[in-house]
């Protein structure tokens, strides 16, 4: 099983085991100032394992997470909105992993679906929830070309209005599929500037960013944190 792997590195690898876990399960978690509830750590561990594609290590924490702290339908949700920020190509190997875990705990799949669009207004609906996030002048974003349009219809439309988590949860991962997989500072500060617009502060970002800091490791942690900083919106 996936655990074993994780479990068998005390006997391989006994001293880095030991530090790495002293780090990240309690000197990280217990930082002050920097504590999160446990759902939202989960969900942001989570989504940053996906943005930097560290699956084994996604299979580990999502086992510990669906004991009680992250029901399985926000973890699915996690899953396929990631999609739209690394691509089916790289969100793929996380669904399959996804099924493994829920599988092997015993959890009934499919879930109920989550949908809450249809053909013909998950675009109107997708740029209604890009209003929310940025304001007004998002207004006639998505005539801008196709993929703009598709971004109002498919990101938004098709995932951001999804029941099984809420607006601000939504774009919470997305700011942790960016800073992890690096190389998107651009959209990352957009997406602060969005996260803070729905009321996830800079105070909130940097916990994010700490609780996530053990997974995708110290330059995109510092990179996201000068993000953060430079942003524009108190």
């Amino acid at each position: 099983m996936y655990s074993d792997s994780y479990k068998n590195l005390f006997e391989t690898d006994r001293e880095f085991m030991q530090r790495h876990e002293a780090f990240a399960f309690n000197e990280v978690v217990n930082e002050p100032g920097m504590g999160l509830d446990e759902t939202t750590r989960y969900m942001t561990i989570l989504a940053s394992l996906i943005g930097c594609q560290g699956v084994d290590q996604y299979k580990v924490v999502l086992d510990k997470a669906l004991d009680g702290a992250l029901p399985p339908v926000m973890a699915k949700e996690i899953v396929y909105q990631s999609a739209d920020y690394l691509g089916m190509g790289r969100a793929y190997p996380f669904l399959i992993a996804t099924n493994d875990v829920m599988r092997e705990k015993g959890i009934q799949l499919p879930l109920e679906e989550q949908s809450t669009t249809t053909a013909e207004n998950r675009r109107e609906k997708g740029t209604d929830a890009q209003v929310r996030i940025w304001g007004d002048g998002m207004r006639d974003y998505w005539k801008g070309g196709h993929i703009n349009r598709w971004l109002a219809a498919n990101c938004f439309g098709d995932y951001y209005t999804r029941k099984g988590l809420d607006l601000r949860q939504r774009e919470l991962i997305t700011f942790c599929f960016l800073a992890a997989q690096g190389g998107c500072e651009a959209q990352l500060a957009s997406h602060a500037a969005g996260n803070i617009n729905l009321g996830n502060d800079k105070e909130l970002l940097l916990k994010v960013v700490s609780q996530s800091l053990p997974y995708i490791g110290y330059p995109r942690s510092l990179n996201a944190i000068a993000v953060i900083n430079k942003s524009s919106v108190p």
